[in-house]
């Protein structure tokens, strides 16, 4: 997975929409014949319900590692409380 990360990078560099990564990620994690899940909807459980709150895990590798895609000058705190908020909801 990292591999795929830096091919990607080394191959386009910086400046396309988060989507655009997204899209030759999954066609390296195909290449690769690893199993994904793209734009997982994740609900928050709330007083004993499930609700689509309109989160969306970007890519979810093996059901095991949550690949959240950034197109930003550095990662900042608010990145790192995104994700580890979407590890705690995912469990």
């Amino acid at each position: 997975m990292i591999g795929a990360c830096i091919e990607i990078h080394r191959s386009l560099g910086p400046g396309l929409l988060e989507f655009a990564y997204e899209e030759c990620l999954c066609h390296e994690l195909n290449l690769q014949d690893l199993a994904f899940e793209r734009q997982k909807i994740l609900p928050v459980a709330y007083k004993g319900i499930k609700l689509d709150c309109g989160y969306r895990l970007d890519v979810v590798v093996a059901d095991q590692v949550i690949i959240e895609l950034k197109r930003v000058p550095e990662l900042l705190p608010v990145h790192e409380a995104q994700l580890l908020t979407y590890l705690k909801l995912s469990g």
